[in-house]
């Protein structure tokens, strides 16, 4: 189970990633909604309507019963993406102003849910897409997901924003989970060295990741000592790796690496873990 997540802070920032969403949504010329994003296969309108559709399922309706296939489809792998992928083509009709309408309807229908639920209900173990945990970590998971499908957005259409904020803290607090994981399994760093990722809004460092490896790799508070390799990059960099939007190669000139050399290049190459 994870550790303890706040309520109200997990579901502030939804309240706060959801609105920047719908700003930037009635911002867009119908066209822009056709635009591809940097996920392969789904344009602005698909992110829109995978956004939506998790929330309707979480409101608890149907699943659209549309069978999804898989061999004409090569961006759909498993059966999450199955299922969201039935949620997007449910959609892929409906005009950009009927796709905001919804978007706030839902939207607007969780918080309330959000809010109003117990402290039990919030522990409660649940389903989440990195497997059983809490209802709160699936949240904060949300925040993940939607804040990074809100970057899609504004990839697609070319208006950056929405790089700071609450929704960016739960951001990289989930993403923080995952750290020991890449470093110890992915990178295979061995016991005894430890990595400090170090991620930079407008060139200022503002938030630090540190990972030390020894019986197996663990996310600490600070090092004992200095870090085998320091990686620093901008938030954006960092997220985008994560999640398989780009490329190592792509960015590797906005990462400035300090300490092993060799070490760091292992995490970089390690990086993405939600594709």
């Amino acid at each position: 189970m994870a550790a303890s997540i706040s309520q109200d802070r997990t579901v502030e920032a939804l309240a706060e990633v959801w609105a920047s969403i719908a700003d930037l949504l009635g911002s867009l010329a119908d066209a822009q909604w056709r635009l591809p994003s940097p996920l392969p296969g789904w344009d602005v309108h698909d992110n829109v309507a995978h956004i939506a559709g998790t929330e309707a399922m979480l409101l608890g309706r149907p699943v659209p019963d549309i069978d999804i296939d898989r061999g004409a489809a090569d961006h759909v792998r498993n059966d999450i993406g199955a299922f969201n992928e039935a949620w997007v083509v449910s959609m892929r009709g409906r005009p950009p102003a009927e796709m905001i309408a919804e978007f706030e309807e839902l939207t607007a229908a969780r918080l309330a849910a959000l809010r109003a639920m117990t402290g039990a209900e919030w522990t409660a173990e649940s389903f989440t897409p990195a497997g059983r945990s809490t209802y709160g970590r699936f949240m904060q998971i949300r925040v993940f997901d939607c804040w990074l499908h809100e970057q899609d957005i504004r990839d697609a259409v070319g208006v950056p924003g929405h790089q700071t904020g609450l929704a960016v803290e739960v951001t990289l607090d989930e993403l923080r989970l995952a750290m020991g994981f890449l470093v110890g399994k992915r990178a295979q760093l061995g016991a005894g060295r430890s990595v400090t990722v170090a991620l930079t809004d407008g060139g200022v460092v503002v938030r630090e990741i540190h990972v030390e490896v020894g019986e197996r790799a663990n996310v600490v508070d600070a090092l004992a000592g200095t870090a085998t390799a320091t990686l620093t990059m901008p938030i954006g960099v960092m997220t985008r790796l994560a999640a398989g939007r780009t490329r190592t190669d792509d960015v590797r000139d906005q990462v400035v690496v300090a300490g092993d050399p060799a070490a760091a290049a292992a995490v970089l190459d390690h990086l993405a873990y939600t594709v």
